[in-house]
C-alpha cells in the first residue's frame, strides 16, 4: 500500500513538473506559443469604374456592401472611383498610383507606401483595349502581365454598349430627306452646308448644324467617335496612323469637328448635357446607347422634341471589361474579394439592374426585354433590341490614339 502511494506521489509530482516546465517554456518563447487568428477588418477593395457604368456599379457595390459577404471569414468592403477610361490609363501609364514592382516594402519612400495605400485592386474601363494598352505599357517596365486575358483572373465584360446616332427627331427628318442614310458623311456635309438649316430644308430658326460629340481629354467616348468617323470615311472597320495623319482625312474631320458648338466647354457627360440643355449643346451626335437611354425621357419632357436612334454602319462596342490587378500591390485576399464582387455584378438580378439602366446584360439567362426595360420603351424612337448590323469597329492600338489626340489638341481644342 505504501510503494502504491509513493508511486502515485511521483507520478503527481512529475506531471507537476512537466506542466510548469511547459508553462516556463512558454513564458520563456513566446514566439513558439500557437498561432491565433485576430480579425483584420473588412477586406478593401477599390475599383476605378468608368464614368458610363459608374452609376449601375456604385448602385451594386451599396447593396453589396449592406449584404455583408464574407471571405475568409472578413467581411468585404467595396469602394469606387469614377474615372473616365483614357484618365485611368494615363494614371497607370504615369504609375501615378504607385508601383512595388520588383522591390520589397523596405526599399519605398514613405510617399510611395501612402500611393500604395490607395492602390485600385480592379479596373472597369471603358473598353477592352485599355486593358490591353495599359498591359502592354507594364509588361515592357516589369517583364510580366499585370492584368490577364486567360484564367480565373482574366478580364470579363460586365455589360455592353455601344455608339449610336441620337438626333432630335425635327431634325433627323430633314436629314433624312436630304441625305437618306444617316451617317458620318451626311452629317459632315450638314456641318458645311454654308446656309445651315435652311439650305439643309430646316427651319430658318434652327441656324446652322450643332454637332454633340464629347471632349476626348474628358471622356473615351470622343475620341472613339473621332474613330467611327474614320472608319466611316474609308470605309473599314480597321483604322491605321497613317489613315489619321493623311492630310485629306485631317480636313474632312476638321471641317466635321467644326461643327461641334464648344468642345472646350464640354463637360465627360454629354448625354447629360443633352438633356439638360438641349439644341444649344447641339443637334445630335454619335454617343453611347446606355447614356441616351437613360436620358431620353427627359429630353422629351423638358424639349417636346423626342430623340431617334439610329445604328451605324461600323458598331463601336464598350464591354466595360472588370479587370483584377495581378501585381504584388494588391494582396490575394484582396484579389479574390474583387472576384467576389465580379461576380455578384454578373448575377440576374444586378444584370437587370443594368438593363434597367439602358445598359445591355452579359448573363445569358437576362434578356434585355424583360419588365420595364428603356429597349422596350423607347423602340418607337428607333431602338433596336438586336443590334441590325454587326460589323465593329477594330480596337486602335497606342499610336492611332495619340495620333488623333494630338491632332484635337493642335486644331480644335486650341481654337
Amino acid at each position: 500500500m505504501k510503494r502504491t502511494r509513493i508511486v502515485f506521489i511521483v507520478i503527481v509530482v512529475v506531471a507537476l513538473l512537466i506542466v510548469g516546465a511547459a508553462l516556463a517554456w512558454r513564458y520563456l518563447n513566446p514566439a513558439q506559443q500557437p498561432l491565433t487568428i485576430t480579425p483584420k477588418g473588412p477586406i478593401q477593395v477599390r475599383v476605378i469604374t468608368a464614368l458610363p457604368v459608374e452609376p449601375w456599379v456604385r448602385e451594386a457595390a451599396r447593396q453589396f456592401n449592406a449584404e455583408k459577404h464574407k471571405l475568409e471569414g472578413e467581411v468585404i468592403q467595396v469602394e469606387l472611383i469614377a474615372m473616365d477610361g483614357l484618365t485611368a490609363l494615363g494614371k497607370f501609364d504615369r504609375d501615378d498610383f504607385g508601383v512595388l514592382g520588383e522591390r520589397s516594402i523596405e526599399d519605398l519612400s514613405e510617399a510611395e507606401l501612402q500611393k500604395l495605400a490607395r492602390f485600385p485592386t480592379a479596373w472597369i474601363p471603358d473598353n477592352r483595349y485599355l486593358v490591353e494598352l495599359a498591359n502592354a505599357s507594364y509588361k515592357e517596365r516589369l517583364g510580366r502581365d499585370v492584368f490577364l486575358t486567360d484564367g480565373e483572373y482574366r478580364a470579363r465584360p460586365i455589360a455592353i454598349s455601344l455608339f449610336s446616332w441620337g438626333i432630335y427627331q425635327s431634325r433627323a427628318e430633314v436629314l433624312q430627306a436630304r441625305y437618306g442614310e444617316l451617317d458620318w458623311q451626311a452629317i459632315h456635309d450638314a456641318a458645311i452646308a454654308k446656309g445651315g438649316w435652311p439650305e439643309l430644308g430646316g427651319d430658318p430658326a434652327w441656324g446652322f448644324f450643332k454637332l454633340v460629340v464629347p471632349s476626348p481629354r474628358r471622356n473615351v467616348g470622343g475620341l472613339a467617335a473621332m474613330i467611327a468617323a474614320a472608319g466611316e470615311y474609308y470605309d473599314r472597320p480597321n483604322i491605321s496612323t497613317a489613315d489619321v495623319t493623311d492630310p485629306d482625312f485631317q480636313q474632312w474631320l476638321g471641317e466635321l469637328m467644326g461643327a461641334v458648338t464648344d468642345i472646350s466647354g464640354a463637360s465627360a457627360y454629354t448625354a447629360e448635357d443633352f438633356a439638360l440643355f438641349g439644341y444649344s449643346v447641339g443637334d445630335g451626335g454619335q454617343l453611347l446607347e446606355s447614356d441616351l437611354l437613360t436620358h431620353m425621357a427627359g429630353i422629351q419632357t423638358r424639349w417636346a422634341d423626342p430623340l431617334v436612334i439610329f445604328y451605324p454602319r461600323y458598331v463601336t462596342w464598350f464591354d466595360f471589361p472588370f479587370t483584377v490587378w495581378m501585381g504584388p500591390e494588391t494582396t490575394a485576399l484582396e484579389k479574390n474579394a474583387a472576384l467576389e464582387f465580379q461576380r455578384y455584378l454578373l448575377s440576374p438580378d444586378v444584370q437587370r439592374q443594368a438593363v434597367a439602366r439602358g445598359l445591355r446584360p452579359v448573363n445569358p439567362d437576362v434578356p434585355v426585354t424583360e419588365g420595364d426595360s428603356p429597349f422596350v420603351q423607347w423602340e418607337p424612337q428607333g431602338v433596336k433590341t438586336v443590334v441590325p448590323r454587326t460589323t465593329a469597329m477594330r480596337s486602335p492600338d497606342r499610336d492611332v490614339l495619340q495620333a488623333l489626340l494630338r491632332w484635337f489638341d493642335l486644331n480644335v481644342a486650341s481654337k
